[in-house]
């Protein structure tokens, strides 16, 4: 362990570009894990008393906000450090790939059975209520899409339409798609001013798709009456749009950490694993929105 730590801190290699090393940099034990987690419970404790109307929750989420992206900012800056003081080669690079392709599935993963939860109650819930046996506890229920629940449970909404902030988003968050590979096309050929201004182009389309979102939020509250409390079709629309927000949110802050380390001068044409593995992410969550934008607001 020693020799390899050792032969990593004199800069072995540039084996990234000098082809494959027998040595494996593994770096020493942190405490940023255990923050990380305990910030998450934090986060999501607060959430949770949020929504049920908790009069300290809001406190406790912002708390647990700041403290995610302070660790964020240290642990990733410390990988950051380790990668540009030449410890990492192509092993290290080949499990920073693998990584990533697991984080995405279980992203993947993650989606999926919130559309599993949608899917479940279109198709199934509302056949089985519907049926005759049902008819005797809840005879004035409508078997329909979006539900309004049994008479008189639910407040009156109007349902989400695609047109037009829907169908604006989605062509944002595509456009973003090209912009950014683009700025990778760019990046791979040594363009770096290109790779500049094409991904300045991405993160400037993401932040607009999260106002669009906000703006869309704020009409269904007002105008159409549509809320978390709106039954079963509000709660999967705030859930599967919500935490899609939410990975935006993220893909944005990512990929604006690789615009930072474009400027300084990071990456190069051969050697780019931190702007790929935030490219890979953006693409997920341009075919998810589009999931989205098919099943919750056109079927």
């Amino acid at each position: 362990m020693s020799t390899t730590l050792s032969n990593a801190s004199a800069g072995v290699s540039h084996a990234v570009q000098d082809g494959p090393s027998t040595h494996y940099f593994v770096p020493g034990p942190s405490f940023w894990p255990l923050l990380g987690g305990a910030s998450m419970l934090l986060t999501m404790l607060g959430a949770a008393g949020w929504v049920n109307g908790q009069p300290w929750a809001p406190y406790a989420n912002g708390l647990g906000v700041a403290c995610m992206l302070t660790v964020l900012y240290k642990w990733f800056g410390e990988a950051i450090g380790e990668s540009e003081s030449g410890r990492y080669n192509r092993r290290i690079d080949g499990s920073f790939r693998w990584s990533m392709s697991w984080f995405i599935f279980s992203e993947v993963m993650f989606f999926a059975a919130f559309f599993g939860s949608l899917f479940y109650s279109r198709v199934i819930s509302m056949s089985e209520l519907s049926a005759l046996d049902a008819r005797v506890l809840w005879p004035d229920f409508a078997g329909k899409w979006p539900s309004v629940g049994p008479a008189g449970s639910v407040e009156s909404f109007t349902a989400m339409t695609p047109f037009p902030i829907p169908t604006i988003n989605t062509l944002l968050l595509l456009t973003s798609g090209v912009t950014l590979t683009i700025a990778h096309h760019a990046l791979r050929h040594g363009q770096r001013s290109k790779t500049i201004l094409w991904l300045f182009l991405t993160v400037a389309l993401g932040a607009t798709f999260l106002g669009f979102q906000i703006f869309e939020y704020g009409h269904a509250y007002s105008a159409l009456n549509l809320k978390l409390t709106s039954g079963i079709y509000g709660s999967t629309f705030f859930m599967l749009t919500g935490f899609h927000g939410f990975h935006v949110t993220m893909g944005a802050l990512m990929l604006s950490v690789v615009l930072y380390r474009v400027i300084r001068g990071d990456f190069k044409p051969d050697d780019h694993f931190g702007f790929e593995g935030a490219a890979w992410y953006w693409h997920f969550v341009d075919v998810v929105w589009l999931g989205l934008y098919v099943v919750v607001y056109w079927l």
